[in-house]
């Protein structure tokens, strides 16, 4: 977990909260319009939700080393192809390797792997997992500062080294799950052996993908995750929607960086609530606290009923988006352990990404092109925020596990009978 967690912040720090660090010099430099340069962002996030199925599905048979080799490689070409890039179409290309390559060495086979190695204590493993993408955050400010030293085109350069030399030692120690080990999840004990075969407690009923697909509930879950991704999505945005507000690029870093801390917060603390209650409530409460800190973002500089709001909403950015975006993070992932098992935990973490990046897509470009015909961030994060309060309700009306597993066994149970009466058919058929 360690070692997937040190991958993950990289890639957290580095990309997914901290390319806005990038975002504004580079558009300086070349002179491209906001809804151009955020349509490949988006562009990012559909192939990421594109290859998100076949990742899963690739874990699942093959294991996380072969597919972390292979992305981190890729990774950290796509960084020092961007530092040589000249031109837009050279950024869509770069992007889109980008996108390939952090499919395959991050998030997924890390989320996945972690998630495979403990069931009772599956949401406060992954909570512990995902603080270090928080504590990657909590690095942007560095990194705004690095980006001004010494360039852009030098701190892309040096970042793409960075994920090869972070990733190879974090590859050597990365095992499918505890069973490969001779351990147990939970790190329970070891206590029955039969002929020296390890006996597994920890028994689940293996749900076959196309079954968990067509339940409600898959695409309830997926749908209202997705609201908030959409919100979400537009992280990499944030510093430059900031500085449009007449808040200083350095200040709008250290907000990033309270932005990171409130994460922090969030995942590690609900990480571990989420082992105790309900995930459902719990999610729904995450979606919320991110509706308070959009409306801090877009309160910046504002004048509403003649009163001037000044920078107050930084703090309520930084507390309530922080902690709402990273408490949704460790419950949402172990919510798919607790519904679906760990047997095709890969694969259906795949499909879930994939849904909720093929509605996460449209957040940068949205908001990159109302910016483009209204001049401001305001407009489009408000109207963002009309979407996100339907996610709450889609949470609360969930089903329970027990309900959904109980679902599960009846239509294997059904399948089994009627493979039993169709081969019987046959017996007698030959008969």
């Amino acid at each position: 977990m360690g070692a997937g967690g040190l991958v993950q912040g990289y890639a957290s720090g580095v990309f997914w909260q901290g390319f806005g660090a990038f975002f504004t010099p580079i558009i300086d430099t070349f002179g491209w319009s906001r809804g151009g340069t955020a349509l490949a962002l988006s562009f990012n996030r559909i192939e990421s939700g594109g290859m998100s199925i076949a990742v899963g599905y690739l874990l699942d048979k093959y294991g996380p080393r072969k597919l972390m080799s292979f992305g981190l490689f890729v990774t950290g070409l796509g960084f020092i192809g961007m530092s040589q890039m000249q031109s837009l179409w050279h950024f869509y290309v770069v992007m889109a390797v980008l996108t390939f390559g952090m499919s395959f060495g991050t998030f997924i086979p890390i989320v996945a792997t972690v998630g495979n190695w403990f069931v009772r204590k599956r949401s406060r493993a992954i909570g512990l997992l995902m603080s270090a993408s928080a504590i990657g955050g909590m690095l942007v400010p560095v990194l705004v500062w690095y980006v001004d030293a010494v360039g852009w085109r030098d701190a892309i350069l040096w970042v793409g080294i960075g994920f090869w030399a972070i990733g190879i030692p974090a590859i050597l120690v990365t095992a499918r799950r505890p069973e490969d080990k001779g351990m147990l999840p939970d790190g329970d004990p070891v206590l029955t052996q039969t002929g020296g075969v390890l006996q597994d407690p920890v028994r689940e009923r293996r749900i076959p993908i196309m079954t968990a697909l067509k339940s409600r509930f898959f695409w309830q879950l997926a749908i209202g995750t997705s609201l908030g991704h959409l919100v979400s999505s537009t992280t990499l945005m944030h510093i430059d929607a900031m500085q449009s507000f007449d808040i200083s690029r350095t200040t709008a870093s250290i907000a990033v960086f309270g932005f990171a801390v409130g994460s922090f917060v969030g995942r590690l603390g609900m990480g571990f609530i989420g082992d105790y209650f309900d995930k459902r409530y719990l999610l729904a409460i995450s979606f919320n606290m991110q509706i308070l800190g959009v409306l801090g973002l877009v309160s910046l500089n504002a004048t509403v009923g003649g009163v001037f709001l000044g920078q107050w909403g930084l703090v309520i950015y930084a507390a309530f988006f922080g902690a709402g975006f990273g408490s949704s993070i460790p419950v949402r992932m172990a919510m798919i352990g607790d519904y679906f098992g760990r047997q095709t935990y890969g694969s259906m973490l795949g499909w879930m990404s994939t849904a909720n990046a093929a509605i996460g897509a449209f957040g940068p470009v949205f908001v990159g092109i109302m910016f483009d015909v209204t001049g401001t961030y305001r407009t489009p994060f408000l109207l963002l925020i009309v979407v996100l309060l339907a996610s709450g309700p889609m949470m609360l009306t969930l089903e329970t596990p027990a309900r959904v597993k109980a679902r599960f066994r009846l239509a294997a149970r059904n399948a089994d009978m009627a493979e039993a009466e169709l081969k019987a058919e046959e017996a007698r058929f030959q008969d």
